[in-house]
């Protein structure tokens, strides 16, 4: 069944991983009326190195989470030391990103759970379990998101009309595709080919590990043939390591990640070291890539991308983080620079 919604909101955003909630965040503190929408139940394991640089250190404390990120237990990280395959290695300490601060090892389970609990005590109405299915168009306008929720009687899905329409999910671009798709349907229509699709050639893998021996303070990248991996420590005493390989070598050790890691990734001397009585205390995450780069910040008119959906960089440069939590920062400012004008317009329609 289908029920228009009473809800109306200046801005609506699809994902809240740092990227979403932050926007969702900096938006509600001036006033907004804002919409967050979440596929899973918070918190959750998410695939990600799992590294927080310094410079997001500022980002939290203007978002008002500063303390509970420090307060989290998470690994205080003073070092990143880069391994070649024979175990030859250069170290850049933390602070040269932020003068006298360090970088932090935190889950991203409990980083996105404590950004999504403040977004709720700042106003931001959160729906989770909830999947935004559609966007709302009208006259080539992208005004609003069609979400699908379950309750005891089935589906229901609901619209909920925003000023601007934010995609935060990630590398999926779940709402950006659609444009996507529109836009190949009339190319095909006038008989312009379709860009053909690509085969995933890296495969990345993630798990929390205990006894993995990595130094105190330290963020420890080992390089190996066809990827590289990163393994530094987060709370509860356990170490995060995240992995990427080539696909090819994926398949060939039957896409099992402790086999990929005892014969690909422990080719590095300073992995086989950390790693050798090492094993996994979470199930292993793995997600399929096939490139990094930038893409269209605003696909349609009414919407934005912001963190990986705008632009997914290669984790190797250790800013990804940094980089959702900046992107969110000027989608906000941007809306708000703007919003008296937007809520004028539509109320003048």
């Amino acid at each position: 069944m289908t029920e228009p919604s009473s809800n109306t909101f200046d801005v609506a955003i699809a994902g809240a991983g740092p990227a979403g909630t932050s926007a969702a965040i900096e938006l509600a503190l001036i006033g907004a009326r804002v919409l967050l929408i979440e596929e899973k139940k918070f918190p959750r394991p998410k695939l990600c190195g799992e590294f927080i640089s310094p410079e997001c250190l500022t980002h939290f404390k203007r978002l008002g989470v500063l303390d509970q990120m420090v307060q989290a237990g998470g690994a205080s990280l003073s070092e990143t030391v880069f391994y070649s395959r024979k175990g030859n290695n250069v170290a850049v300490p933390s602070e040269w990103f932020k003068s006298g601060s360090r970088a932090l090892g935190l889950s991203r389970s409990e980083m996105d759970h404590k950004l999504l609990e403040r977004a709720k005590s700042a106003g931001v109405m959160v729906l989770e379990e909830a999947h935004a299915a559609l966007l709302i168009q009208e006259r080539g306008q992208v005004c609003g998101l069609r979400v699908k929720t379950r309750d005891v009687e089935g589906d229901v899905v609901s619209d909920y009309p925003a000023l601007v329409t934010i995609d935060a999910t990630g590398r999926v671009r779940a709402l950006t595709r659609q444009v996507d798709h529109q836009k190949d349907r009339m190319m095909d229509q006038r008989g312009a080919t379709q860009k053909k699709t690509t085969r995933p050639t890296l495969v990345a893998f993630k798990a929390h590990l205990e006894n993995a021996s990595v130094a105190d303070g330290a963020c420890e990248i080992y390089f190996y043939p066809g990827g590289y991996g990163g393994l530094s420590g987060v709370e509860g005493g356990l170490s995060n390591l995240c992995f990427i390989v080539s696909a090819e070598d994926v398949r060939r050790h039957d896409s099992d990640p402790e086999i990929v890691l005892r014969e690909i990734v422990r080719q590095n001397a300073r992995a086989d070291h950390t790693l050798a009585g090492a094993r996994a205390r979470t199930q292993w995450l793995s997600v399929s890539l096939d490139s990094f780069g930038r893409r269209n910040p605003c696909p349609a008119s009414g919407l934005l991308t912001v963190g990986d959906a705008a632009a997914f960089i290669d984790p190797f440069t250790g800013s990804g983080m940094l980089m959702a939590l900046e992107s969110g920062q000027v989608a906000a400012d941007i809306i708000a620079r703007h919003l008296v004008r937007l809520r004028k317009n539509a109320a003048f329609e």
